[in-house]
């Protein structure tokens, strides 16, 4: 048993001396492989560029160097339509094909430092329509390169791009504006160089990407060929379709405008014997609508025609602006005027009513002798006697200023009588300016693609 139990001991040891050597073993080999393959990537990066010329393109006199490009967009604002730029944060990746990097004996793609970008050729791209870009360098510069053993390069940088967005304000804020982006090689014609979106991944946008004030709808891409430098150069577009979205202007602008309309029909419904309260409120609604008009263009270039929101802002100040002269016409025509009369002018005029007697209702007035008066009005009259023309006064309903003003005060005369221009006014204006509506909208709110659309090449 203890010559058992000996041996067994003995067998355990051996076995984890064994594990040990071979665990020691891996570690060496493992330590040489990495060793070996970091001088075997440096050698080889060495003996690539040992007779490598950046200043010659890849292929150079022979075929263009084909530039395969994709991006990928993370975000985009600010949109101004007072500069006509946009600006927009995005991956520019760009890939071709160097047959003098070629390589065997590792199968895997080698991520370089940025420092190879100075010792290889790239292509010299810049945008057409730029205005102020830069690359990212926080907290290092954003870009990087792939060689693969092809010979392929891919090279990746981060940048924001501000670019030229001439835009067509005229269904403003309803409109859809189309902002393009342009790029390819600067020095380079199509000849030595030439552009083409990567197959199947041309533009991507990112799935968390939102705007305030706009909608992203499509980004249709394409390619042309470009005049530039005495040459022809291979050039990219992508344009981005947006959407504007129309809820700020609806509480800022239609909203406020549609109720002070209203508001100024009010006076149809007052009293047309109320001068003063009229007129407050129509010139009240009118400066209001001024200061709305200005406030909604504040934001936007001085183009030179109207938008779709100065129509509306128009059109209300025309009726408000209506309103107020419509007074005036039911003030002209108002036989009372305001129903205020000074006392000494109540005195000075004699009641006719204080000459009618307890069975007449009818008195007679003279108004002209025969000998002054024409044939007409001797038949219109009918009334001659003692060498005068008479006319007959019904004094039941004096029209003296005592009289009146003291009916004003009497809630059973008819004094202040509704004036036909505002039966008229309180039916004829909202129907209008509801039909005007009924056309605004659909004329603008119809979404029209105009312009050339740019083909996927």
């Amino acid at each position: 048993a203890a010559r058992n139990s000996e041996r067994r001991t003995n067998f355990v040891l051996e076995d984890r001396f064994t594990k040990g050597l071979y665990q020691i073993r891996r570690f060496r080999e493992e330590d040489f492989y990495k060793k070996n393959s970091t001088y075997n990537v440096s050698r080889l990066l060495d003996s690539l560029l040992e007779d490598y010329d950046n200043n010659l393109r890849p292929g150079f006199s022979g075929p263009p160097t084909l530039i395969e490009v994709n991006m990928q967009v993370r975000s985009m604002g600010p949109i101004s339509e007072t500069e006509m730029d946009y600006s927009m944060d995005c991956y520019f990746r760009q890939s071709w094909v160097d047959t003098r990097l070629t390589f065997s004996g590792y199968k895997d793609a080698l991520a370089l430092s940025i420092e190879m970008l100075t010792k290889i050729w790239k292509p010299d791209t810049f945008v057409y329509n730029g205005k102020r870009s830069y690359l990212h360098t926080i907290t290092t510069s954003n870009r990087f390169v792939r060689l693969f053993p092809n010979g392929r390069v891919l090279y990746s940088q981060r940048l924001t791009i501000r670019a030229t967005c001439l835009m067509d304000l005229t269904s403003f804020p309803m409109d859809r504006q189309k902002c393009p982006l342009k790029f390819g090689s600067f020095g380079y014609t199509e000849e030595d160089v030439r552009y083409q979106w990567t197959t199947g991944r041309g533009v991507n946008i990112a799935s968390d990407m939102k705007m305030s004030q706009f909608d992203l709808i499509s980004t249709p891409t394409g390619n042309e060929t470009t005049s530039l430098n005495h040459g022809l150069h291979s050039t990219l577009m992508v344009s981005f379709h947006l959407q504007r979205h129309m809820g700020d202007f609806i509480i800022q602008v239609y909203g406020p405008c549609i109720l002070l309309v209203v508001i100024s029909w009010v006076s149809f419904w007052l009293n047309r014997e109320a001068t003063s309260d009229r007129i407050s409120l129509g010139i009240t609604t009118v400066l209001t609508m001024t200061f709305l008009g200005l406030e909604a263009r504040k934001d936007l270039p001085k183009v030179p025609y109207p938008t779709a929101l100065d129509y509306f802002v128009f059109i209300s100040f025309s009726y408000i602006f209506c309103t107020v002269v419509q007074f005036g016409l039911v003030h002209h025509f108002t036989k009372l005027g305001s129903g205020e009369y000074y006392l000494e002018e109540m005195e000075s005029e004699q009641c006719q009513r204080s000459l009618r007697n307890s069975s007449h209702e009818i008195i007679y007035e003279p108004i002209k002798t025969i000998a002054e008066s024409s044939e007409k009005e001797k038949e219109l009259s009918g009334l001659v006697g003692n060498g005068k023309l008479w006319r007959q006064i019904d004094i039941s309903k004096c029209a003296c200023k005592r009289c009146l003003a003291s009916a004003v005060l009497d809630p059973e005369e008819s004094l202040n009588s509704v004036s036909k221009i505002d039966k008229i006014s309180r039916i004829l204006f909202p129907i209008s300016y509801f039909m005007i509506n009924l056309f605004y909208w659909k004329m603008f709110l119809v979404n029209e693609d105009s312009g050339e659309l740019m083909t996927e090449a």
